[in-house]
């Protein structure tokens, strides 16, 4: 009986023992648990917040840009930027929506631009020349002043038909040409042929404007000149006159087939062609486009090269940290890689 008695005794320490076990066991699966599903919500907010993090490092990284829709425009020089640097701008950033804002009656250009920013039609323009004194003076009477930030390299280069024969023209024979001292290609060593400028008008653009003022040291156009409303169009008139001659934003002539770009140079000694040597014989043209001279450009071996231009207002307001918030972005590694392949020169 004693024996029988010690034998329940042992079972039922051995029952208490396992319960005990198995509580403890039940306790601390209880305050895992609950500890784990407190921490779940920090871990998931802190994920959240990284993810953020990584998708402002990797997308928008433009300091100081706002938010909302910009008006901006000007220049034509600036097409190709506007149609393939400026998307991936709008990629990058969504919240900076930029609006290409052309005047209602009047063609646009860098003039055009400059003017409708003073007016407070644009938030920033582009322009192809630098800002002159009278504009700055609008400005300043609508109560800011206006800044202008080079973002670019571009060159000016001339246009003739592809059976001019003649090696290259200095910026002295290019004056003489405009302004109609000169009026036949025999005087410039070509061929017994009268010589049919073109030209768009000074009023709407930059190029016009730069040229009159640093090629023709601010003369007049020649009575021989024609007036011509685009850049296509003026290249056109060209491919089917044998005399014709134009000049345009260098991307504009290089890396067209339709004309042969031409040689230019401070002497008839040193000409410098505006693309990379040799040229694109006409029949692989279209397949194998010229490229620009950037480094003639760059070193200032061609002798005709300019700025572009970012026109900022300094107005303290959104419009101005629109217009340096574009600026700076256009002066990244990245932008100026853009703008090198979309046929400028990087300034940077």
């Amino acid at each position: 009986m004693s024996e029988k008695n010690e034998t329940l005794k042992l079972f039922l320490a051995i029952l208490v023992t396992v319960g005990v076990i198995f509580g403890g066991l039940w306790f601390l699966l209880e305050r895992w648990a609950e500890i784990n599903e407190r921490n779940l919500v920090p871990a998931t907010k802190s994920l959240s917040e990284n993810q953020n993090h990584v998708t402002a490092e990797n997308g928008c990284n433009v300091a100081n840009i706002p938010n909302g829709t910009f008006n901006y425009g000007g220049s034509t020089t600036w097409a190709p930027i506007r149609k393939d640097v400026d998307p991936v701008l709008q990629r990058i950033c969504p919240q900076f929506i930029l609006r290409y804002t052309q005047p209602i009656a009047e063609k646009p250009g860098s003039g055009t631009g400059i003017e409708m920013l003073v007016d407070n039609q644009l938030a920033f323009s582009q322009s192809s020349r630098s800002i002159k004194g009278e504009e700055n003076a609008k400005a300043q009477q609508k109560g800011f002043s206006l800044k202008e930030i080079p973002v670019a390299i571009d060159g000016i280069a001339i246009a003739v038909n592809h059976q001019l024969n003649i090696p290259g023209l200095t910026v002295a024979q290019i004056k003489d040409i405009y302004t109609g001292k000169t009026t036949n290609w025999q005087e410039v060593g070509g061929p017994n042929l009268p010589i049919i400028p073109y030209t768009r008008t000074k009023e709407a653009s930059g190029t016009v404007e730069f040229f009159i003022e640093n090629i023709l040291n601010k003369q007049k156009f020649g009575v021989n000149v024609n007036y011509i409303g685009t850049t296509t169009e003026a290249l056109r008139k060209v491919a089917l006159t044998t005399g014709g001659i134009y000049y345009a934003s260098a991307p504009e002539v290089v890396l067209q087939c339709l004309i042969k770009p031409l040689s230019v140079g401070r002497t008839t000694t040193q000409f410098v062609p505006p693309y990379q040597e040799p040229l694109v014989p006409t029949p692989e043209c279209i397949s194998k486009r010229n490229q620009l001279n950037a480094q003639a450009f760059r070193r200032g071996d061609y002798p005709i090269t300019r700025n572009l231009f970012v026109i900022v207002k300094q107005n303290g307001q959104t419009d101005q940290q629109a217009g340096e918030a574009y600026a700076n972005w256009l002066l990244t590694s990245q932008s100026q890689e853009l703008i090198e392949k979309a046929g400028f020169v990087r300034i940077k």
